[in-house]
């Protein structure tokens, strides 16, 4: 029988260990790239002049490489170019967490946090095919249907590798808990408020002729889960 190699867990370091609640980690890089798969924005955090930074940004993931990109004039994406070291997060939120006591409230939630330094993509077919990763995570079906990027629209982005070598994924899923002191509250309601994120129907721009038929990549994601639910 053909055996394959597994892949290594996810990295053990100071900052991905857990400080508290470490039923809550998850250590196959399996679960990093779900949370990363399911969500359409991240957050990259950095120092900039010496002040902390967080900004949302779109992503996309191939493999155990995550991409980034953005403007060659934004500070912070030139920054983030130049080797800063960056944490980016990005958040499933599954559900608001109802108990019988305000302290116990919480969130159903699936989250990964990357550290790291990024890499700038060189190179004109590198750089495609990150953008392609990107667009197809963010639009799935527009590479081959949208005006892809010329050449000087690719000389004035950044595109960004960060590897996926040190970070961690904290889940939480199920009931509230539940303390001593409120097991007799029996008149309290407790339980989980689901949170969906869905798409709409397609909105067509202004300047699109009427009639015009909504291409199938985007009407086929109409009420379709952006996220999908734990299992």
């Amino acid at each position: 029988m053909t055996t394959f190699p597994t892949r290594p867990p996810l990295s053990s370091t100071a900052r991905t260990s857990p400080t508290r609640k470490p039923q809550r980690y998850a250590a196959d890089r399996e679960a990093l790239h779900a949370v990363l798969d399911a969500t359409l924005v991240c957050h990259v955090g950095l120092l900039l002049n010496g002040s902390p930074l967080v900004l949302p940004t779109a992503h996309g993931r191939d493999g155990d490489t995550l991409f980034l990109h953005g403007s060659t004039g934004s500070g912070n994406v030139r920054a983030a170019a130049a080797g800063a070291e960056l944490c980016v997060t990005a958040t499933v939120l599954d559900g608001v967490v109802y108990a019988r006591s305000l302290n116990d409230h919480s969130m159903n939630y699936r989250c990964a946090v990357i550290h790291g330094r990024a890499a700038l993509v060189t190179g004109e077919e590198r750089k495609e095919h990150a953008l392609r990763v990107l667009s197809e995570h963010l639009s799935p079906g527009s590479w081959d249907y949208a005006r892809r990027p010329n050449r000087r629209e690719l000389a004035a982005t950044h595109v960004l590798a960060l590897d996926l070598d040190e970070a961690s994924v904290k889940i939480r899923r199920g009931d509230p808990s539940l303390d001593d002191a409120d097991r007799e509250s029996h008149s309290t309601w407790a339980g989980v408020l689901p949170v969906h994120s869905v798409f709409g129907a397609p909105v067509p721009a202004s300047y699109v002729p009427a009639g015009t038929a909504t291409p199938e990549h985007v009407s086929a994601r109409v009420s379709r889960r952006t996220v999908r639910p734990p299992s």
